[in-house]
């Protein structure tokens, strides 16, 4: 995937600023697609250049003004295309599945200090998405909003966000809870 296509499908539900645009990858896209700002922004500049996207000027009296961009007939085809093509598995890279690995042969106490604090990181985006997912599908109970409410794409995708981070979240307590138990039984063993 391409940063090109996770910027066409978030601009899909609404006209956004760049900064509007950046912030909404530090939550709702950032579970499937990380990007800095920066980036964000030059590739809203080849988009635009591409055809794939408009942009307007909002000419705001208290503040600078602003560019608004939404997608062309272009950008949706090119979603169009990019939807029709086969999606490959994705993949685990994570440093701390690295570190884990290397359990009884580093210091635990340690890696038991990495896990809280990915497991507290975890414990904090579930708390996130669950206030999004509350926004995204406002008086409507979760069913009632699948099958009738607007905005059903970046719903499902913090359903999956959430799923991840509750998945996380609880991995790291396990695996933290596992070290904990041998590193006890270890120590009681040496008294």
């Amino acid at each position: 995937m391409a940063l090109r296509h996770a910027v066409l499908a978030a601009l899909l539900g609404a006209e956004l600023s760049g900064y509007q645009l950046a912030k909404s990858f530090d939550l709702g896209v950032a579970n499937f697609w990380h990007a800095q700002p920066q980036q964000v922004y030059a590739e809203l500049t080849r988009l635009e250049k591409d055809g794939l996207i408009t942009g307007r000027e909002v000419v705001q009296d208290t503040r600078p003004n602003k560019r608004l961009f939404r997608v062309t007939d272009a950008g949706l085809t090119e979603l169009e295309g990019y939807v029709a093509d086969s999606t490959k598995p994705s993949f685990i890279r994570d440093d701390l599945l690295v570190k884990v690995q290397a359990a009884g042969h580093v210091d635990t106490a340690e890696l038991i200090a990495r896990l809280t604090e990915r497991g507290e990181l975890a414990r904090a985006k579930v708390e996130q998405f669950d206030a999004l997912l509350r926004t995204l599908r406002g008086a409507r109970t979760e069913e009632e909003h699948l099958r009738h409410g607007t905005h059903v794409g970046p719903y499902l995708t913090c359903l999956r966000g959430l799923a991840f981070e509750e998945g996380n979240r609880d991995w790291c307590a396990r695996a933290a809870a596992v070290l904990q138990a041998r590193l006890t039984a270890e120590n009681a063993g040496q008294n």
